[in-house]
């Protein structure tokens, strides 16, 4: 490669990346694809490079940008021209997005609007490659008190405690939880076990002045709801 090749190749980036940022600027990120919202995360870590084609690696590893941002920092080591400043780019990316969910979450959560737990739900779990079971204890207006990650397990498995669970529960004073968990798999369809488990909790809880709104099972392509599928 000549000199005067080398010395285009800063300025052809910069144009390219200028043009990338007022899109998502003038036209929302609905203009932007996958693979160019890598791109624009990217280029914070990588600064004299074309980093189109990795986004392009990243897509075709994980399948869309949220799962590559939401991928294991081992898994995402993989990919070849991944630096160690690229991923903490990408872990930076999705503990801001999951703290923004969050604080939304926490300002007001109700249950009239349930798609805004739904996509607080799936901002927080959707894409985790191990099971979480978490709760959402929730005051009697409906509002969020906090959210708990009760447990944590295989692919396949978490365990949870009904009577712990519902203790806790009254240590906050909630009337009220939702219980979540996430299906590696992806496929959200509720086990026998799911249902067992969650009937147990509600017998626990239901004396007790608690009420179990709803379990939600999160996958990465959708989401079940047993009070919607009329299993509880």
């Amino acid at each position: 490669m000549s000199g005067a090749a080398r010395d285009s190749e800063p300025a052809h980036y910069l144009g390219h990346r200028e043009r990338l940022r007022t899109r998502l600027r003038e036209a929302g990120p609905e203009a932007i694809a996958d693979y160019e919202l890598l791109e624009l995360v990217l280029f914070r870590a990588i600064p004299r490079r074309d980093v189109k084609p990795l986004a392009k690696a990243l897509i075709a590893r994980f399948g869309s940008f949220a799962e590559a941002i939401a991928a294991r920092p081992e898994r995402l080591a993989e990919i070849e021209g991944m630096s160690a400043a690229s991923i903490n780019e990408f872990k930076i990316l999705e503990a801001g997005a999951k703290r923004f969910a969050k604080g939304v979450a926490k300002k007001r959560l109700p249950l009239g609007s349930w798609s805004e737990v739904v996509d607080y739900c799936r901002t927080a779990m959707a894409f985790a490659e191990r099971e979480e079971f978490r709760v959402l204890f929730l005051d009697k207006r409906n509002g969020l008190i906090v959210d708990e990650v009760q447990g944590a397990g295989t692919v396949d498995h978490t365990p949870v405690y009904p009577r712990e669970l519902v203790r806790r529960a009254l240590e906050l004073a909630a009337t009220a939880v939702v219980l979540v968990h996430n299906h590696p798999s992806g496929d959200p369809t509720p086990s026998q076990a799911d249902i067992k488990m969650t009937l147990e909790i509600i017998a626990i809880a239901a004396p007790l002045g608690v009420a179990v709104h709803d379990h939600l099972i999160i996958g990465r392509h959708g989401h079940a709801s047993l009070r919607g599928l009329r299993l509880i």
